[in-house]
């Protein structure tokens, strides 16, 4: 599939609906919802580092025009960046939703493993007014939490909130309000340890694993055997047991859980699952788990390749559109990846974007009049 089939995935009533509902364009009359989603997908795949003066100069160029169907575009830099500060974010999540849900059915993983966790952008203080201290005068966070629900992007949050400093309640939250939950098990690290949340998850249906410490206490109810080791696990398992948590306030959990704890066979360090998963192989648990590095690579892709650490707009609003739109450009290029069964990202988002460059110039030779199927073989990346 090619880059061009894979946005035309993307019906062009979507954004004209969304438009309409979010009402992203009301006395808007040069830089629209879609001339923005457009611009920002444009300017990413194109520029190793966004500003927005790259932005601008690609607004005004003939490749752009031809990309986006829009034949007059204008607009300076300031514009552009008050846009990205007022728009309406929630044009770009509902965006992001319809994107996720097109391309989680494209690549069948609807009820796929889901991964969640959060990483962190940092930024001199005197340039961002909201964020997270760090303890020292001169940096501020902003947090990103994403769920990756089998190769791609589900749900994410942006906090700037001091509260929101550990990753226990950002990831709570993120859980919590995540709508794709039901029909599948997240894992994430022993980053979210508390036991309320655990019981939240339980008591909302929502299956989960986890990783926690060695020396985790449970009232148990009952022991199990471990089954045999299958081929190509990293972990040896040893025991498990089944029943209630304890806190270090002696506080029960409201419901039972299964600790399973073992070594790695690598370094020989311990390791310890607690889950709500009654009915699956211990070494199941385990490898699901080991699943969870799958968002530790994606968070390192969209920060070298995706602008991802650096923030175009310092404002909140500003930095929840280039996060939803950074999140949609990871799930077409992960998606392009899968699908043509290319090795790497880096290599996947090359071949998009060289697709894309020439669908650009065949269009504006048709536009002069010439016949780009004379020149076939300079197309053929084959």
């Amino acid at each position: 599939m090619t880059a061009s089939d894979l946005l035309k995935l993307i019906p062009s009533q979507t954004f004209r609906d969304l438009a309409i509902e979010t009402k992203v364009d009301l006395q808007v009359k040069k830089l629209s919802g879609e001339i923005m989603f457009k611009l920002i997908l444009f300017s990413m795949l194109n520029s190793e580092k966004l500003s927005l003066r790259v932005m601008e100069t690609f607004l005004h160029s003939a490749q752009f025009k031809s990309f986006s169907q829009f034949d007059i575009l204008d607009g300076k830099y300031n514009s552009i960046r008050d846009r990205i500060c007022t728009i309406n974010a929630d044009y770009f999540e509902n965006l992001f939703k319809k994107i996720y849900s097109i391309y989680s059915k494209e690549l069948k993983e609807e009820t796929a493993l889901s991964k969640a966790d959060s990483t962190s952008i940092s930024i001199a203080a005197k340039l961002l007014t909201n964020g997270i201290a760090t303890g020292g005068p001169n940096r501020k966070l902003v947090k990103y939490s994403v769920n990756l629900k089998g190769s791609i992007p589900s749900s994410v949050k942006v906090f700037t909130a001091q509260s929101y400093n550990c990753d226990e309640p950002a990831l709570t939250e993120l859980i919590n309000e995540s709508d794709n939950q039901e029909r599948g098990v997240v894992v994430f690290d022993r980053g979210l340890k508390a036991r309320s949340a655990y019981d939240k998850f339980t008591n909302d249906g929502r299956l989960f694993v986890s990783r926690t410490e060695p020396n985790s206490r449970c009232k148990a109810a009952e022991s199990q055997t471990i089954t045999n080791k299958p081929e190509g696990s990293t972990v040896t398992l040893h025991s498990e047991v089944r029943g209630y948590l304890i806190s270090k306030m002696q506080k029960h959990s409201q419901h039972e859980y299964r600790i399973i704890k073992g070594f790695i066979d690598k370094s020989g360090g311990p390791i310890c699952f607690v889950t709500n998963i009654f009915d699956e192989d211990p070494y199941v648990i385990a490898a699901w788990y080991r699943q969870r590095w799958e968002i530790e690579v994606f968070f390192k892709f969209i920060k070298q390749h995706l602008n991802a650490k650096h923030l175009v707009s310092r404002d909140v609003n500003g930095i929840k559109v280039m996060l939803y739109m950074t999140m949609i450009l990871a799930t077409l290029l992960i998606a392009y990846k899968k699908i043509n069964r290319i090795a790497g990202l880096k290599i996947a988002k090359l071949k998009f974007e060289l697709e894309l460059e020439n669908d650009i110039i065949k269009a504006i030779v048709l536009l002069c009049g010439g016949d780009p199927a004379r020149a076939a073989h300079l197309f053929n990346s084959t």
